[in-house]
C-alpha cells in the first residue's frame, strides 16, 4: 500500500487519466444530451439575450444563474456543440481528479481509485432509484458534485471545516445537490462516537467546525437566496398550483417514490442490501486506531444520513393521495437525488476497502460473524468487482461504436424521423425569409428545436421554468397548445400531432401566442394509439408550406391561401 506522501504524480495522473476515459465512454452520447438543450441554452441566452431572442422559457428567471455566468460566457466564442463538448471534457477531468482523490481518502491502494470509478459508474448507471445521474452532459450538478467529491475527501480524511467550505461550494453551483449533501455530512457527524479522547476522536467538536459551517453558509448565499427568492411576492394559490405542476404533472418521476418503476426500486433496494452486507463484512480491526478506519465510519454514516432523507421522501410520497397540496410543497425538493449517488458511492468504495483488507491480512482478518459464508479471497473479490466494472464499460464502448441518435432528440425520432428533424430545423435556421424573432408552434416533446433552429417556440414539454408564476403559465399554455380536455383533472392527454387541432385553431393560437409559424410532422406520418385515440395519419393542414421533407414540415400561419 502506498502512502499519501510517497505517491509518484505521475501514477496519480495516470489514475485520473483511466478514470477520465472511464467516464467519458459513459457520457460520450451525442450532441446535444437529454438536458443541455434546456441548461446550456438558459447559459447562452443569460450572456447573449439576443441568442433566441423573445423565447418564452428562456426569458424566464434564472435558477441555476451561478453555473449560467461562470460557464455561459464560453458561448460567445463557441458553437453549441463545441460549448457542450467542452463542458463535457471539463466536467469529466474534474470528477475523475475528485473521485481519484476521494478513493484514495478511504482505500490508499494503486489503482484501486480506477476500479472504483468504473464500479460506481455502473451503479450510478444501471441501479439508481429516481433518475438522478453525475456522468453525462452538463449542467450545474455535475461541477457541483466535483466539490461534493473533495468535500467527502476531505471529511474522511477529519478535515471537517474544509468539507462544510467546499460543500457550500457545491450548494453555490446547486443548491439541492450541496444542501442534501451538507444534511447528510451533518448528520454523519452527529451520530459518530467520541468514546476516544481528542484528537482521536471521530467528531470533532461543534465550536471547532464554525468557520467552515459559517464560510460554507456565506459561500451557498449567492445561490440559496435566489433560489428562495423564485416564490417571493407570489400569492400562495400559484406557488401551491406551481407546485402540484412540478411534482404531480410534470416530475413524478423524480420526486413521488409511488410512482417509480417496480424495477427501480427493486434494484436500488438490492444495491442497499449490497452496500450493508460490505458494511458488516469490513470487519474493523481491533485496536489499531489507523486513520482509514475512522474513515470508514464517516462515509458509513454519510449514506446513512442520505438513505435517511430518501426514507422521509417515501413517507412523504404516501401523503399524496390525502393532501396534494401539501406533498408536492414538499416533495418537491428531490428527496431522492442523494441516495441514487450516495449508495453507489458506498458499495463501489466500501467492497475495494474489503478488498483491500483481504490484501493487507489474509491471514488474520476476520469476517463479520453473521457473514461466515463470505469468500475469504481477496482474489476472488477483486476478480469479481473487476469484472463487474469491466463489463459495463466493455457495454459502453460497443454501444459507442454504433451510430446513434442524441438521447434528445429520441421523441422526434419516433415520429418523423431523427434526420428529418434536423433538416426541417436547420432548414429554419438558414432561411432568409424567416426572421430572427420569428416565433414557432412545435411539437410537444420536441427538446432540440432552439438548438438547431435558433427561434424562439411557444410552449414544450421538457422546458419548465422554475420560478412559480412562469410555471403556471407554462402548464396553462402546454394545456392550451397541446392538451385533450377531460373530465377528470389528474389525467393528462395530449395530441399527437399539431396538425390535429385543425387551421382555425393553429390560426387563433397563433395570434394568442404571436407565433408566426408551425413545424409539425408531415402528412401521412402514423401517429400511436393512445388511451383515447385510435392510430391515425397526421393531415395536411390549408396552410402555407414553406417547406417539407419526409417527416416534417413547416407551415405559415400570417397568411390566408
Amino acid at each position: 500500500m502506498t502512502s499519501n506522501a510517497s505517491r509518484p504524480w505521475k501514477n496519480d495522473l495516470l489514475e485520473i487519466a483511466l478514470i477520465f476515459a472511464v467516464f467519458c465512454v459513459q457520457g460520450a452520447w451525442p450532441v446535444p444530451d437529454v438536458n443541455e438543450p434546456y441548461y446550456l441554452g438558459k447559459a447562452i441566452h443569460y450572456w447573449n439575450p439576443d441568442w433566441v431572442q423573445g423565447d418564452f422559457f428562456l426569458d424566464s428567471a434564472d435558477a441555476h444563474w451561478v453555473f449560467y455566468f461562470a460557464f455561459g460566457w464560453l458561448g460567445l466564442v463557441l458553437s453549441p456543440p463545441a460549448l457542450a463538448w467542452f463542458g463535457r471534457v471539463l466536467t469529466w477531468g474534474l470528477l475523475a481528479w475528485s473521485w481519484q482523490r476521494l478513493s484514495w481518502a478511504l482505500v490508499p491502494r494503486r489503482g484501486m481509485a480506477v476500479l472504483t470509478g468504473a464500479l460506481f459508474a455502473c451503479l450510478m448507471e444501471r441501479c439508481h432509484m429516481a433518475g438522478e445521474w453525475v456522468i453525462g452532459g452538463v449542467e450545474a450538478k455535475g461541477f457541483a458534485y466535483v466539490l461534493v467529491f473533495l468535500g467527502l475527501e476531505a471529511m474522511i480524511r477529519g478535515r471537517w471545516n474544509r468539507a462544510w467550505l467546499l460543500f457550500g461550494g457545491a450548494s453555490l453551483f446547486h443548491v439541492l445537490a450541496g444542501g442534501w449533501v451538507a444534511l447528510a455530512a451533518g448528520f454523519s457527524w452527529l451520530v459518530l462516537s467520541r468514546k476516544r479522547p481528542p484528537p482521536d476522536c471521530e467528531r470533532p467538536p461543534l465550536r471547532s467546525m464554525w468557520p467552515g459551517l459559517l464560510g460554507g453558509l456565506a459561500i451557498s448565499l449567492p445561490s440559496v437566496i435566489p433560489s428562495l427568492a423564485l416564490d417571493w411576492g407570489i400569492d400562495s394559490q400559484t406557488v401551491d398550483q406551481a407546485c402540484e405542476i412540478y411534482v404531480c404533472y410534470r416530475l413524478p418521476h423524480h420526486l413521488i417514490a409511488l410512482q417509480f418503476p417496480l424495477l427501480f426500486l427493486s434494484r436500488f433496494l438490492a444495491m442497499v442490501l449490497v452496500w450493508v452486507l460490505l458494511c458488516l463484512a469490513v470487519a474493523r480491526e481491533k485496536g489499531t486506531g489507523t486513520f482509514c478506519l475512522k474513515g470508514e465510519d464517516r462515509l458509513r454514516s454519510f449514506v446513512v444520513g442520505a438513505l435517511a432523507i430518501a426514507s422521509v421522501g417515501a413517507l412523504l410520497s404516501f401523503l399524496v393521495p390525502l393532501d396534494r397540496l401539501l406533498a408536492a410543497r414538499l416533495l418537491r425538493f428531490y428527496w431522492f437525488r442523494l441516495a441514487d449517488v450516495a449508495v453507489p458511492m458506498g458499495v463501489a468504495l466500501f467492497a475495494a476497502l474489503l478488498i483491500d483488507r483481504w490484501l493487507q491480512c489474509r491471514a488474520t482478518f476476520q469476517v463479520a460473524p453473521r457473514l461466515r459464508w463470505w469468500p475469504g479471497s481477496a482474489g476472488l473479490g477483486l476478480a469479481a468487482v473487476a469484472l463487474v466494472a469491466a463489463a459495463h464499460v466493455g457495454d459502453f464502448v460497443v454501444l459507442r461504436l454504433q451510430p446513434q441518435i442524441p438521447r434528445a432528440d429520441n421523441k422526434v425520432d419516433k415520429l418523423g424521423g431523427y434526420a428529418a428533424w434536423r433538416d426541417a430545423c436547420e432548414w429554419i435556421a438558414r432561411s432568409e425569409s424567416i426572421p430572427k424573432d420569428a416565433r414557432f408552434l412545435t411539437p410537444i416533446d420536441a427538446q432540440t428545436f432552439k438548438w438547431y433552429a435558433r427561434r424562439p417556440e411557444v410552449v414544450t414539454r421538457k422546458d419548465i421554468p422554475q420560478d412559480a408564476a412562469s410555471i403556471v403559465q407554462w402548464w396553462d399554455r402546454l394545456r392550451d397548445v397541446h392538451g385533450i380536455e377531460r373530465d377528470d383533472p389528474t389525467r393528462r392527454f395530449w395530441h399527437g400531432s399539431l396538425a390535429e387541432l385543425g387551421e382555425p385553431r393553429l390560426r387563433e393560437l397563433g395570434k394568442k401566442y404571436r407565433a408566426d409559424y408551425v413545424l409539425t410532422e408531415a402528412p401521412g406520418i402514423e401517429l400511436p394509439e393512445t388511451e383515447i385515440q385510435p392510430k391515425r395519419t397526421v393531415p395536411r393542414l390549408p396552410l402555407k408550406k414553406l417547406y417539407e421533407n419526409e417527416g416534417y414540415v413547416v407551415y405559415q400561419l400570417g397568411e390566408e391561401q
